[in-house]
Order: C-alpha cells, then structure tokens, then sequence
C-alpha cells in the first residue's frame, strides 16, 4: 500500500512512497542537514532504515542487499561530501552491474553550478555522478520523483541492472506534493524520457520477437557438439535453475567468472567452478568446440590478463547488446535475458542428455541420435589439476576456507573483499550451490566491500547465516561499521586473516625490484578493537578454534571479531 502522510506531504513523503510502491523494505543510509525531510516521512514507513557510520558504507550495504537477495538495494546521503563518500560504492556496483539506487539531495532548480557558497555546494554533483553510474536523474518536481523512481524500478526488469543515481534538489524534497499516487494524466518529463532511452540502449530490442533464426543456428551448433563449454557470469545468476538444466541438457562442462560462482552448483559433477582466469581451463577453450557465454564481458577482471584462445563456434547470450561481441568474437549472438534464452534453447534442443533434435515445421521433434560423451572423465581430471594451480598462490587461504566452509552452514553467506584470501582462497576453495553466496567486488576491486555488504546482506536475507571473511588492510577501511553491527545486534563471524599490511602490493613491488613501502603497518589487536565498539573478539591460535569461534559467532546478538595470523605462513 501507497504511504500517503497527512496533512503536508511534500517531496520526501513522494520519495517514500514511491520506494514503498516498488517493494523496497530497507534502506542504508545516514541522515543530513538537506535530508531531513525525507527522514520526517521515512520513520512513520514500513520501511526499515539501517545507519551506517559512513556513506560508503551505505553504498556497499545496499549492494550486498542486491547481490545476495536479487532485489535492487538503496542507498540515502545527504549533498555534497555524503553522495561523494558513496561514489566509490556506486562505481563498484556498476562494474559488477548490481541494482543499487542512489539517492541524495542536490541544489535547489535555478542554482546548479553558479558556486554560490551553498553547504555542502558541489560543481557539479549531477555531472559527477552521471559520469559514475547507469544514469544521474534530477526531478524537478515533487509529483516527478514517483515517475522517475517507477522508471528506474521498471528499467531493471527489462535492461542490465546497473546503479542509477537520484538527485533530489533541496527545494523539491521540501515542497508541496500535490499528486499523491502516480501522476496519471501528465505528461512524462524531459528526465523520465531520457532514463528510460538510456535503459533502453542496455536491453533486448523492444517489441522484437524472439531471433528464432540466432536461436536456431545456436541450438544446431549445441545439438551437434561433442565437446560444448558452457561460461557463466554475473549476468546468469538469476537463471540458476534453468542454467543447471541446460549444461545436464548439453553434457557441457561448465566454468564461471567469480560473479557467476555457484550459478551451476559448484558440487556438481559438470562443474569445474569459477576457475576462468587459471592456466588450466585454457587447454579447455583449446578444445571445446562450441562455446556457450551467458551473461558476462569476459573482461580482464575475470581473466587477468590471460585471454581466452578458441577455434570453436561461439555463442554469446546477454542482455546488454553492447556486450555481445566484446572482448571474444561470436559465431551466433542472442540479445535476450539468460533466462528466456536458456529456456528457449533447451525448447530447441532434444529432450534426453546429450541428444540431438531437428527442427521440423511445429518446431522441435524427438531426438535422432546421441551424442559422444568426448568430455568423459574430464571433469574429474579438471578440477584436480585446476586445485593444483590455485594452491600456488593459495595454499595460505586454502586452509582458512575449507575448513570453514565444512563448520558453517551450507548455505551461509560469504563477504569478501579485494583481498588475496578472497580471490587466492574463497574463489576457489569455497564451494557455493546457489549464485549471491559469494559478495565479492570483482569489477572495481575495491577494499572495505566485506563488512558493509555482510550488513547489506543481513538485511535482505534475514535468518540466513553470513560471515566476513577479509584480509586485515580491507578490514580498516570499513572497521567504523562494526558499530553498525553491534546497533543491529547482528549474529556476524568477522573473520580477519591478518597478513599485516598489503602482502599483494608488496609482492608486486618485489617482483619489480622496488623497496617496499606504505605496506606494512603496525600490529593490531583486532580483538580489544572489536569489544571497544560493543561487539566481541578474539586472536585465535588455529583453525581448528577459528572454526569454533565462528560457529558460536553465529549464535550470538552481536558481531565477533576474529584475527587468525598468516604472515609467517599457513596457520596450524
């Protein structure tokens, strides 16, 4: 239901509303001098705040909401250095393309960049965030902010869900509303138009019926190959079922980029898990023969700088048609949602594993024949030598995350971070059976994700357990936020692997023959820092107590911090 305040209601109360109207049950933010009114309205909605002690934070949060619930998360700061402080947030959600809404008061209409000495006054807030995100908006209106925030909710159901930012002039958050629900009857505005043509240009032509002549054509070359490779990224997740259906369907062996892992489930005995970027899976490329790429760029982050070699036909699916041909030519292309084009594939395809089906004049027929099952036994072989590469540069982590991967629930939720115990450890020693187990800034890379996003996820996944596992130099760049943890009384396992600095910037300046500096720092007693903020600690001297500790952690009303010491290597 619509919430209409009574008896001013003005343009904090629209915003609401229309937050309400599109599903939203929380939001991450810190309230400011210029958003108040927003917050006057805000406390009397059905809809929960969470403070955050920084603004970043709040972006992280609401990204972490995104990632492990699939509904887009929202984050609210005042002008100026508020929005600022969560730019770094909004980057890391479109590199990743996570439906975060940006929302936060910007000059009054008529004042944009004269430099008047306004607080807060940026020279371009709008310019800055456009610049950033999928698209900066500036109603103009009260009554226009429902149309807008309606157009952001409607555009990620058709296009590539990527951040939007909202700027809310302090004169319209403050003015009269007069159109309670909707704005039936008026015209839609000049910036409603042009967020809607900018989804527009990230999604499947509209009106278009499906590319029955592309969907055959990759049907063909699927039912003929005898060695189909099946690629998932980030752009797959909300098509797990049928993704698991597909490469059972096609007897493909299936690889993920971080962003997809455990969109095939990764005990699976098809799967070789997010292995993408190791030398290992290229002899793989090498010999497939048909490749099938759903929903991902294939981009360096992925494969870090080890490209991807292939004489096989391509077919690439995304929703995104500038994605298609990037960075690996295709034989076929499909602009369609993963999951409409999984669906309409397997209708094309035979309905026994591994056969092949003819397209007759009503559309697919029963199988004539099966296919040799070339990749026999390849799985097994795989993902023993792919374990093998990953332990070089992972052995430290690969301890740390077995272990508690096996004491943890299933099902639990792990934050991580730009840090080498996430893509050295949990990317490949952590095995997830459903996509969003794994909140991971892989695009943007930045540090500080883990802690906020674990509070991210919390909130949208309540009851589900949820752990932060990150190194110690993340850990400092978001420590405030345990405050924010212990307010909401969360059951959280902090886990820091403590290196004592920035190890993978120290190898590299190694490698390169430069003398280390700014990289280590001095010691911490991560444990006293936590009971200081209210939450509980402890400096555990082995595995085997780490996994203790952190079972009893989820048990808790409040987090614990939990430092394990790696620098002299693997802990016992």
């Amino acid at each position: 239901m619509t919430y209409v305040p009574a008896p001013d209601p003005n343009g904090g109360a629209a915003l609401v509303a229309a937050l309400e109207r599109n599903g939203v049950d929380v939001v991450f933010g810190i309230p400011g001098v210029h958003n108040l009114e927003i917050y006057r309205h805000l406390s009397k909605s059905a809809i929960a705040h969470v403070a955050v002690r920084h603004e970043q934070a709040a972006a992280y949060a609401a990204d972490g909401y995104a990632r492990s619930s699939g509904r887009p998360g929202v984050c609210l700061t005042t002008s100026g250095p508020g929005i600022t402080n969560a730019c770094t947030g909004a980057a890391t959600a479109y590199a990743d393309s996570i439906p975060v809404l940006l929302c936060s008061p910007g000059p009054p209409i008529g004042a944009e960049g004269l430099d008047l000495g306004l607080l807060h006054e940026m020279k371009d807030e709008h310019g800055h965030l456009e610049s950033l995100v999928t698209a900066s908006v500036r109603p103009s209106s009260p009554e226009e902010i429902g149309e807008v925030i309606d157009e952001v909710f409607h555009g990620w159901r058709r296009a590539r869900r990527r951040p939007v930012h909202v700027e809310l002039p302090i004169d319209v958050i403050e003015g009269s509303w007069t159109l309670a629900v909707g704005a039936r009857g008026r015209p839609r505005s000049a910036e409603t138009e042009r967020l809607r043509s900018i989804f527009d240009a990230s999604a499947p032509p509209a009106g278009d019926q499906e590319p029955a002549e592309a969907l055959q054509h990759a049907a063909q070359l699927l039912s003929s190959s005898c060695r189909p490779l099946l690629v998932l990224g980030g752009g797959a997740r909300g098509a797990f079922r049928s993704m698991q259906v597909l490469a059972e369907r096609l007897g493909a062996l299936v690889v993920t980029t971080v962003n997809g892992k455990g969109t095939v489930p990764e005990h699976h005995p098809l799967s070789l898990g997010a292995s993408i970027r190791l030398n290992g899976t290229r002899q793989l490329f090498e010999s497939a023969d048909v490749l099938l790429v759903i929903g991902s760029e294939l981009g360096d982050s992925d494969l870090w700088d080890n490209p991807i070699h292939t004489r096989a036909s391509v077919v690439r699916v995304d929703v995104d048609p500038h994605q298609l041909r990037k960075n690996l030519d295709a034989t076929v292309t499909l602009c369609m949602d993963a999951g409409a084009a999984a669906e309409a594939l397997l209708a094309r395809l035979g309905q026994e594993d591994g056969a092949v089906a003819q397209e007759g004049p009503s559309g697919s027929v029963p199988p004539h024949r099966s296919r040799p099952k070339t990749w026999a036994g390849t799985a097994v072989k795989m993902r023993a030598l792919l374990r093998e590469e990953a332990l070089v540069d992972g052995a430290v982590y690969e301890m740390v995350n077995r272990a508690l991967s096996e004491a943890l629930p299933q099902q639990t939720i792990v934050a991580g971070d730009s840090a080498q115990v996430s893509y050295f450890g949990t990317v490949h020693f952590w095995p997830m059976d459903r996509p969003g187990r794994f909140l991971y800034p892989a695009g943007y890379a930045t540090l500080g994700y883990g802690l906020p996003s674990a509070i991210g996820a919390m909130g949208a996944c309540r009851g589900a357990p949820v752990v932060v596992l990150v190194g110690d130099g993340g850990f400092l760049f978001s420590v405030q936020d345990l405050l924010t943890a212990v307010e909401q009384r969360l059951a959280l396992p902090v886990v820091i692997v403590d290196n004592h600095g920035y190890a993978e910037i120290r190898q590299g300046m190694e490698k390169r023959g430069i003398e280390p500096i700014a990289v280590d720092r001095p010691a911490v007693d991560f444990a006293a820092l936590s009971r200081a903020f209210g939450g509980r600690g402890h400096a555990v001297k082995s595995v085997d107590e780490l996994c203790t500790r952190a079972v009893e952690a989820l048990a808790a009303d409040g987090p614990t911090v939990l430092s394990i010491d790696v620098s002299g290597g693997s802990p016992r």
